[in-house]
């Protein structure tokens, strides 16, 4: 187990780690106790009971946060013809067919967000070695292969998240920065835990979320009273 720092052992010491905080009480906490020095992520940890390897249970898909997440997506988008003028003009980073899966192929990663034209996926599926360990493989699921690619271009400036079940059935959102006001990260925070609440497989068993809690990048995390997040 990696060392804690100093730092991070103070923060922690300010934490009541058998409590589970009122949503806003939570949230102020942990922009007192982020110590990086720069504008840290906020992100919100689930621990769900569901299986993920079961098909009906893996909870997964996109939104676009009232507020957005603070952070500049670099966005490129494998289209053509119309679809790839249609991207350009919504403001992709990168845009292309052949060559562009070329230049994934040679080693090129300098992106956040793959988005692809359907009638793309073929060739953009040789990339699949390349981008599926970083999770960056475009999936009708999360909106990144859609035939409207001006429209995920779109929603991915304006501050789109993605969410998935991990294999220890646990989902992580980020839902701002630490410069955020406390308000625009409740409201992000609300519109996460709706999702998550209606994403709820009929066939899960027990208590759905068993715990949640928010941490900035290097800060501890606090549980949240999962009542306590829409009022």
């Amino acid at each position: 187990m990696a060392k804690k720092s100093k730092k991070y052992l103070a923060a922690l010491e300010k934490v009541d780690r058998h409590k589970n905080y009122d949503a806003t009480e939570a949230l102020e906490l942990v922009k007192e106790l982020d110590y990086a020095n720069f504008d840290a992520t906020i992100e919100v940890a689930y621990r769900l009971s569901v299986d993920p390897k079961q098909a009906d249970q893996q909870i997964r898909g996109a939104t676009v946060l009232p507020h957005g997440t603070g952070k500049t997506q670099t966005v490129i988008v494998f289209a053509k013809g119309d679809a790839a003028k249609a991207a350009e003009e919504a403001g992709a980073d990168f845009v292309g067919d052949s060559e562009l899966v070329e230049k994934v192929q040679g080693g090129w990663l300098e992106f956040d967000v793959v988005v692809a034209a359907p009638d793309m996926m073929a060739e953009v599926g040789k990339l699949g070695r390349i981008l599926g360990p970083k999770g960056l493989m475009p999936n009708p699921k999360t909106g990144t292969v859609t035939p409207d690619v001006a429209k995920a271009v779109n929603d991915i400036k304006a501050g789109q998240v993605t969410y998935r079940v991990d294999r220890q059935s646990n989902v992580h959102v980020p839902i701002g920065k630490v410069s955020f006001d406390l308000e625009k990260l409740q409201e992000n925070l609300a519109a996460i835990h709706d999702i998550i609440v209606k994403a709820k497989p009929a066939s899960a068993k027990g208590t759905y979320i068993k715990n949640m809690a928010v941490a900035s990048t290097f800060g501890p995390g606090v549980k949240i009273d999962t009542g306590t997040v829409i009022k």
